[in-house]
């Protein structure tokens, strides 16, 4: 097994040197874990089957992690199927740690690929590591037949190798076929030497729009004080409790509070807005202008 000689990592060499555990030495242990959370048991077990964590590790460097960090997700993956482990199942922990270990390098591969979020989902994933060795193999099965496959041919033809949706294909295609642009990058075409992101479009509010829609905020605002100066100091009370409150007060709480009936207090309240429209209707124009 081949590991990155720029690592500075001792793990591969301790792991080299770990036990091999027997089918009832690994089981022991796992009982040891599972049923009496005896730690000692897991670093053991974890700790002898370290060497196929980084073995799993060392098959994603072409990804461009630091094999560092590739050793350590694989670990965590192994430390992940060591507490999930069941011996009473039948099988062995390397083949039921397998999973686990790679799908946490994976995640990890995917997760720093790219500023931009690769993909979550199963179909996302088994593209983004298999999408360009079935594409290269595909086209070398058209190229011996004499044909040219153009990019939806192709896309299709990947949809149906994988199993996946062929919308996710083109997604992930041109996910895989561009870098990561800085928009801090300087436009090749500028002689002033303008970066990207100084011809977006800001899409904030201007000050104009700003300042008009402060203007009939304040408006809406007198107009409706002076719909609540119609009502009595109890009507305003309720308005103010069901409808300007966070959380708004409920019915019965109000009528414990005024000692009235929970439908006397409702009653009250459909008085007081009903009294409030009719203000507001003698602006209705007005505010059909400013809400339109």
């Amino acid at each position: 097994m081949t590991l990155d000689q720029s690592t500075e990592n001792p793990l591969p060499k301790r792991a080299m040197k770990a036990e091999m555990l027997d089918a009832e030495t690994e089981k022991m242990l796992a009982y040891a874990w599972r049923d009496h959370r005896d730690v000692e048991a897991l670093h053991r077990l974890t700790n002898a089957y370290m060497r196929l964590a980084i073995s799993m590790a060392v098959k994603f460097k072409r990804y461009g992690a630091p094999m560092n960090d590739l050793i350590q997700e694989a670990g965590l993956g192994l430390m992940k199927a060591a507490d999930k482990f069941d011996p009473d199942r039948g099988v062995r922990f390397s083949t039921y740690a397998i999973w686990w270990i790679k799908a946490s390098v994976q995640d990890y591969v995917m997760r720093n690929w790219s500023m931009v979020r690769t993909g979550s989902t199963s179909s996302q994933k088994s593209l983004f590591f298999n999408m360009r060795r079935v594409q290269a193999q595909l086209e070398r099965q058209a190229s011996a037949q004499g044909q040219r496959l153009d990019q939806h041919q192709l896309h299709q033809k990947i949809a149906s190798e994988i199993g996946v949706p062929i919308r996710d294909v083109e997604m992930m295609d041109g996910r895989l076929s561009g870098a990561d642009f800085s928009l801090n990058a300087v436009r090749s075409n500028e002689a002033k030497g303008r970066e990207w992101i100084e011809i977006l479009e800001d899409d904030s509010a201007q000050a104009a729009e700003l300042v008009e829609r402060s203007h009939d905020h304040r408006k809406l605002r007198k107009w409706l004080v002076e719909a609540m100066q119609g009502l009595s100091g109890r009507e305003q009370r309720i308005v103010v409790a069901r409808k300007l409150s966070s959380p708004p007060r409920t019915l019965e709480a109000l009528g414990r509070e005024l000692s009235l009936s929970k439908e006397r207090v409702r009653q009250l309240e459909a008085g007081a807005f009903q009294k409030m429209r009719k203000t507001l209707d003698t602006r209705s124009r007005e505010v059909h202008k400013l809400l339109s």
